[in-house]
């Protein structure tokens, strides 16, 4: 029997401001939490032994897990001091080899099953920016060098981070991180065979979250459970939650996700790649596309809202917009070149005729109407 081992402890501080409430592995994708997608990844292999360590926000975890119809055994890191001390805390429920995977990454279920029973193993894969991630040197299949976010990365192959151990691993941790230890394995002569990931996404800057909510919804199939008007237009896959009211001429082009007891339109539009979570209403003549709408949020009358993450519980005034363009952001002193409408954290308060043009909105944010918001503004501000 294989176990798994998710790690859920971490913040996530690259991702802010979507993990001031909350750890990174519960920002909701296609309206599931990421570690929601990993654990269906896990159980589509059979997989029924699953621990997750928690930590930052736990609370949060615990909750969700116990909404699960699978029993999920609930481990803590009350420090959060590192992946390999994580792994630590679920050390003496670990009885068989077992499989480690990040709750914030997701993965797909066919490239767990490459790995399973393949004893020392790590999945791979290319990636655009190796550099944030632990970057891997292979020879013949097997890894013989792991470089832990180099400043020049020598591949572009690097570590997802999922890995399939036996119970000899804990004998290399000396330290706090994971890849150290796996390192030590390396130059004491053990073998680990690199697999090649078929689909894997991370989130690494808040704007990575668009693609990773794309690439998910494009795995989803058509579910209505809510009131749809017999005068509205649905097109593709459109998921419809409980109690939610879809009224007259609204359109929707999927893939779309519209979680529970939400109000839509009438005369809305909903574009292709967007998520509406539970209890969001959108009024009239409203126009969404490509964006990812959290819980307890209003968008009101005559908006746009393109490429774009709101919080929970913001108010967005009527006419509101966001524009898409290209900037520079640094993210913990590393520039990146990003091109989306906005990031708004939870709660922020958006008068009307506020355009957001390429920015990354803190939490708790009140903006006083007919204003263009760029670049960065910080938790709490009040833009007058």
């Amino acid at each position: 029997m294989v176990q798994a081992v998710i790690l859920a402890a971490g913040e996530g501080s690259r991702i802010r401001p979507l993990t001031w409430s909350r750890p990174k592995a519960m920002i909701p994708v296609a309206n599931v939490p990421i570690i929601g997608h990993v654990i269906n990844s896990v159980l589509e292999n059979g997989i029924r032994s699953i621990i997750v360590v928690a930590g930052y926000r736990k609370e949060q975890v615990m909750s969700y897990l116990n909404t699960l119809e699978v029993p999920i055994e609930v481990v803590i890191q009350e420090k959060q001091l590192g992946t390999a001390h994580a792994l630590q805390m679920a050390e003496s429920k670990i009885k068989e080899d077992f499989l480690v995977l990040p709750g914030d990454n997701w993965i797909d279920p066919v490239s767990i099953g490459k790995i399973i029973g393949k004893g020392n193993a790590m999945l791979v894969k290319e990636h655009e920016r190796p550099a944030n991630f632990g970057v891997v040197e292979i020879e013949n299949g097997i890894v013989t060098r792991i470089v832990e976010k180099p400043a020049i990365a020598p591949t572009m192959t690097v570590s997802t981070g999922i890995l399939s151990l036996t119970r000899r691993f804990f004998q290399h941790i000396e330290t706090t991180e994971i890849p150290d230890a796996l390192t030590l394995m390396i130059e004491r002569g053990e073998c680990i065979r690199a697999i090649q990931a078929e689909d894997w996404q991370d989130a690494i800057v808040p704007w990575d979250v668009l693609t990773v909510n794309t690439h998910l919804l494009k795995r989803i199939t058509s579910r209505y459970e809510g009131t749809v008007s017999r005068n509205a237009s649905i097109r593709g896959a459109v998921r419809v939650g409980k109690d939610t009211i879809i009224h007259p001429n609204t359109v929707i082009h999927g893939p779309v996700t519209i979680g529970d007891s939400c109000e839509i339109g009438p005369h809305v539009s909903i574009m292709p790649y967007t998520s509406i979570g539970s209890r969001v209403r959108v009024e009239s003549h409203t126009h969404l596309a490509g964006s990812l709408i959290m819980d307890d949020t209003l968008i009101s009358s005559h908006s746009a809202i393109r490429d774009t993450v709101v919080g929970e519980g913001c108010i967005c005034g009527d006419h509101i917009s966001t524009w898409p363009s290209a900037t520079i952001f640094d993210i913990q002193g590393e520039l990146w070149r990003a091109e989306f409408g906005a990031v708004i954290g939870d709660r922020v308060r958006a008068g009307p005729f506020t355009m957001f043009k390429n920015c990354v909105v803190g939490n708790n944010v009140t903006i006083q109407g007919d204003r263009t918001i760029t670049s960065v503004v910080q938790d709490g501000s009040l833009v007058m």
